[in-house]
Formats: structure tokens, C-alpha cells, sequence
């Protein structure tokens, strides 16, 4: 229980550190962001849990190709937003971009082999 305890704390403590360095420092705030400090922990954690290497690689190769349908959405949220269009429809405009750009690229990249 502690092990998921210790889980659990230190992924929210990434995402409260986040959002308070971003109050002061924009740009602080995507740097921390930006790193794949949950993918890292996510890789450690699976690999604490299973010592499977086979399914870090696997894990680590999906990563990549599902962080490109996600880049759209941060070019849309800040245009949406300096359009005057309000936050909240801002981001589920840009849930939704993001949701098509998945749609779209699970099966291109299945047509080249790759599967997700």
C-alpha cells in the first residue's frame, strides 16, 4: 500500500509543482511540463512492478508516436484563446482537435506497421 501511496504523491506533486512554478514563470512552468518526467516515472514504475524490459520498449515506442496527435492542441488552445473565444470552450475545442488527430493517426500508423 505504501509502494502505491508513494506512487500516487509523487505524480500529483509533478503536476501541483507544475502549475504553481507557472504562476510565476510561464515558461518555467512548460519546461517542467515539457520533460517526460510521467513517462519516466510511468517507465520505473512498470518496470519496479513487472521487470519487463520488453514492455518498457513497447511503452516507450507508443509514447512517441501518441505525443504527435497531441502537438495540434497546443497550437490551438492559445489561438482559440487570443480569439477572445473563453477558456473552457477553448479547451474543448482543443480536447476535440486532439481526439481527431488520435482518430486520424492510430490508422495511418497502422497502415505503416506500427500499432498501438
Amino acid at each position: 500500500m505504501l509502494y502505491y501511496a508513494t506512487k500516487l504523491v509523487l505524480s500529483a506533486l509533478i503536476i501541483v509543482a507544475v502549475s504553481e512554478v507557472a504562476k510565476v514563470n510561464a515558461g518555467l512552468g512548460a519546461l517542467i511540463k515539457s520533460l517526460p518526467l510521467i513517462s519516466i516515472l510511468a517507465m520505473i514504475w512498470l518496470y519496479l512492478d513487472t521487470r519487463d524490459t520488453g514492455k518498457i520498449a513497447e511503452l516507450s515506442v507508443s509514447t512517441f508516436w501518441l505525443v504527435l496527435p497531441t502537438l495540434p492542441m497546443f497550437l490551438v488552445l492559445p489561438a482559440l484563446l487570443k480569439s477572445g473565444i473563453g477558456f473552457y470552450a477553448s479547451l474543448g475545442i482543443s480536447i476535440a482537435v486532439m481526439l481527431a488527430c488520435y482518430a486520424i493517426a492510430v490508422p495511418v500508423l497502422a497502415r505503416f506497421g506500427i500499432t498501438i
